[in-house]
Protein backbone atom coordinates (compact mmCIF):
# COMPACT_ATOMS: atom_id res chain seq x y z
CA UNK A 1 0.00 0.00 0.00
CA UNK A 2 1.76 3.16 -1.25
CA UNK A 3 5.21 1.92 -0.28
CA UNK A 4 4.33 1.45 3.40
CA UNK A 5 4.88 -2.03 4.79
CA UNK A 6 1.95 -3.78 6.41
CA UNK A 7 3.95 -6.97 6.89
CA UNK A 8 5.32 -8.10 10.24
CA UNK A 9 9.10 -8.29 10.17
CA UNK A 10 10.11 -11.49 11.95
CA UNK A 11 13.79 -10.84 12.71
CA UNK A 12 13.87 -7.73 14.91
CA UNK A 13 16.07 -9.52 17.47
CA UNK A 14 18.70 -10.07 14.75
CA UNK A 15 18.42 -6.41 13.65
CA UNK A 16 19.03 -5.30 17.27
CA UNK A 17 22.14 -7.49 17.47
CA UNK A 18 23.47 -6.25 14.12
CA UNK A 19 23.00 -2.54 14.85
CA UNK A 20 24.53 -2.97 18.31
CA UNK A 21 27.58 -4.67 16.79
CA UNK A 22 28.02 -1.95 14.15
CA UNK A 23 27.72 0.86 16.70
CA UNK A 24 30.15 -0.76 19.11
CA UNK A 25 32.72 -1.35 16.35
CA UNK A 26 32.41 2.23 15.13
CA UNK A 27 32.74 3.61 18.66
CA UNK A 28 35.90 1.56 19.11
CA UNK A 29 37.50 3.23 16.07
CA UNK A 30 35.96 6.71 16.20
CA UNK A 31 37.09 7.63 19.74
CA UNK A 32 34.04 9.84 20.27
CA UNK A 33 33.79 12.02 23.35
CA UNK A 34 30.78 13.00 25.43
CA UNK A 35 28.43 15.36 23.53
CA UNK A 36 29.83 14.36 20.11
CA UNK A 37 27.27 13.64 17.40
CA UNK A 38 26.79 10.42 15.45
CA UNK A 39 24.61 10.83 12.36
CA UNK A 40 22.65 7.84 11.11
CA UNK A 41 20.65 7.35 7.94
CA UNK A 42 18.48 4.29 7.52
CA UNK A 43 16.29 2.78 4.82
CA UNK A 44 13.93 0.29 6.44
CA UNK A 45 13.00 -0.81 2.91
CA UNK A 46 16.60 -1.86 2.23
CA UNK A 47 16.81 -3.58 5.63
CA UNK A 48 13.77 -5.63 4.59
CA UNK A 49 15.47 -6.50 1.30
CA UNK A 50 13.55 -4.26 -1.12
CA UNK A 51 14.34 -1.06 -3.03
CA UNK A 52 14.88 2.08 -0.96
CA UNK A 53 11.70 4.13 -0.49
CA UNK A 54 9.30 1.37 -1.50
CA UNK A 55 8.58 -0.55 1.71
CA UNK A 56 8.76 1.79 4.73
CA UNK A 57 8.49 -0.35 7.85
CA UNK A 58 7.45 1.35 11.06
CA UNK A 59 8.63 -1.55 13.21
CA UNK A 60 12.08 -1.76 11.59
CA UNK A 61 12.60 2.00 11.91
CA UNK A 62 11.52 1.93 15.53
CA UNK A 63 13.72 -1.09 16.34
CA UNK A 64 16.83 0.54 14.88
CA UNK A 65 16.14 3.93 16.43
CA UNK A 66 15.43 2.56 19.92
CA UNK A 67 18.53 0.35 19.89
CA UNK A 68 20.86 3.10 18.64
CA UNK A 69 19.37 5.82 20.85
CA UNK A 70 19.65 3.75 24.02
CA UNK A 71 23.23 2.66 23.31
CA UNK A 72 24.51 6.09 22.27
CA UNK A 73 22.70 7.94 25.05
CA UNK A 74 24.34 5.65 27.60
CA UNK A 75 27.70 6.81 26.19
CA UNK A 76 26.78 10.52 26.27
CA UNK A 77 26.72 10.73 22.47
CA UNK A 78 23.99 12.54 20.55
CA UNK A 79 22.16 10.65 17.79
CA UNK A 80 21.17 12.65 14.71
CA UNK A 81 18.60 10.78 12.60
CA UNK A 82 18.59 11.68 8.92
CA UNK A 83 15.27 12.04 7.13
CA UNK A 84 14.88 10.87 3.53
CA UNK A 85 15.35 13.07 0.48
CA UNK A 86 11.68 14.15 0.53
CA UNK A 87 12.61 16.28 3.56
CA UNK A 88 15.93 17.30 2.01
CA UNK A 89 17.77 14.96 4.37
CA UNK A 90 17.03 17.16 7.36
CA UNK A 91 17.75 15.61 10.74
CA UNK A 92 15.99 14.87 13.99
CA UNK A 93 18.06 15.60 17.10
CA UNK A 94 17.37 16.28 20.75
CA UNK A 95 16.67 19.92 21.62
CA UNK A 96 19.68 19.83 23.95
CA UNK A 97 21.95 18.92 21.02
CA UNK A 98 20.45 21.64 18.82
CA UNK A 99 20.95 24.27 21.51
CA UNK A 100 24.49 23.14 22.40
CA UNK A 101 25.62 23.34 18.75
CA UNK A 102 23.55 26.38 17.72
CA UNK A 103 21.57 24.43 15.11
CA UNK A 104 18.72 26.19 13.33
CA UNK A 105 15.36 24.54 13.87
CA UNK A 106 13.12 23.86 10.88
CA UNK A 107 9.41 23.08 10.95
CA UNK A 108 8.69 19.57 9.74
CA UNK A 109 7.28 16.38 11.23
CA UNK A 110 8.62 13.24 9.53
CA UNK A 111 6.17 10.55 8.41
CA UNK A 112 6.65 7.09 6.93
CA UNK A 113 6.61 8.35 3.33
CA UNK A 114 8.05 11.83 3.93
CA UNK A 115 10.99 11.46 6.25
CA UNK A 116 11.07 7.70 6.61
CA UNK A 117 10.37 5.23 9.38
CA UNK A 118 13.68 5.77 11.19
CA UNK A 119 13.32 9.58 11.44
CA UNK A 120 9.64 9.17 12.32
CA UNK A 121 10.57 6.85 15.18
CA UNK A 122 13.17 9.39 16.34
CA UNK A 123 10.66 12.23 16.26
CA UNK A 124 8.27 10.25 18.45
CA UNK A 125 10.94 8.61 20.61
CA UNK A 126 13.24 11.47 21.59
CA UNK A 127 12.62 13.47 24.76
CA UNK A 128 12.42 16.84 22.95
CA UNK A 129 12.88 16.31 19.20
CA UNK A 130 14.07 19.14 16.99
CA UNK A 131 14.23 19.04 13.21
CA UNK A 132 17.34 20.77 11.85
CA UNK A 133 18.77 21.17 8.35
CA UNK A 134 22.40 20.29 8.81
CA UNK A 135 25.06 19.28 11.30
CA UNK A 136 28.76 18.49 11.41
CA UNK A 137 28.83 15.04 13.03
CA UNK A 138 31.98 13.37 14.26
CA UNK A 139 30.92 9.90 13.05
CA UNK A 140 28.20 8.28 10.98
CA UNK A 141 26.40 5.10 10.04
CA UNK A 142 24.65 4.75 6.70
CA UNK A 143 22.20 1.84 6.52
CA UNK A 144 20.98 1.17 2.99
CA UNK A 145 23.02 3.79 1.08
CA UNK A 146 21.07 6.84 2.26
CA UNK A 147 23.99 9.26 1.71
CA UNK A 148 24.90 10.77 5.09
CA UNK A 149 28.19 12.31 3.96
CA UNK A 150 26.75 15.83 3.78
CA UNK A 151 26.36 15.74 7.58
CA UNK A 152 29.91 14.67 8.50
CA UNK A 153 32.62 17.09 9.59
CA UNK A 154 35.61 17.24 7.27
CA UNK A 155 37.57 14.99 6.94
CA UNK A 156 35.55 11.74 6.76
CA UNK A 157 37.49 8.50 7.09
CA UNK A 158 35.87 5.12 6.28
CA UNK A 159 35.61 2.62 9.13
CA UNK A 160 35.44 -1.00 8.04
CA UNK A 161 33.28 -3.01 10.40
CA UNK A 162 33.01 -6.78 10.42
CA UNK A 163 29.21 -6.41 10.35
CA UNK A 164 28.64 -5.38 6.72
CA UNK A 165 24.84 -5.25 6.73
CA UNK A 166 21.76 -4.65 8.84
CA UNK A 167 19.17 -7.09 7.61
CA UNK A 168 19.61 -6.95 3.85
CA UNK A 169 20.88 -3.34 3.82
CA UNK A 170 24.50 -2.46 3.06
CA UNK A 171 26.20 -0.58 5.93
CA UNK A 172 28.89 2.08 5.60
CA UNK A 173 30.52 3.74 8.61
CA UNK A 174 32.79 6.74 8.99
CA UNK A 175 34.66 8.70 11.60
CA UNK A 176 36.13 12.14 11.10
CA UNK A 177 39.53 13.63 11.77
CA UNK A 178 41.02 17.11 11.88
CA UNK A 179 42.22 18.52 8.54
CA UNK A 180 45.96 18.46 7.90
CA UNK A 181 47.13 21.96 7.03
CA UNK A 182 50.55 23.21 6.06
CA UNK A 183 53.11 21.73 3.76
CA UNK A 184 56.37 19.83 3.77
CA UNK A 185 57.65 21.76 6.83
CA UNK A 186 54.57 21.05 8.95
CA UNK A 187 54.46 18.43 11.64
CA UNK A 188 51.28 16.79 12.85
CA UNK A 189 49.75 15.43 16.06
CA UNK A 190 49.37 11.72 15.30
CA UNK A 191 46.74 11.34 18.02
CA UNK A 192 44.31 13.35 15.81
CA UNK A 193 44.53 10.96 12.84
Amino acid sequence: MNGISDKKYEHLDIIREEITKVINELLEHAHLEQDDILVMGCSSSEVAGVKIGTFSSEEIGQCIFETAYKLLSSQGIYLACQCCEHLNRSLIVEKECAKKYGLTRVNVVPQLKAGGSFATAAYHGMTEPYAVESIQAQAGIDIGDTLIGMHLSPVAVPVRTTQKSIGEAHVTCARTRAKFVGGIRASYDESLE
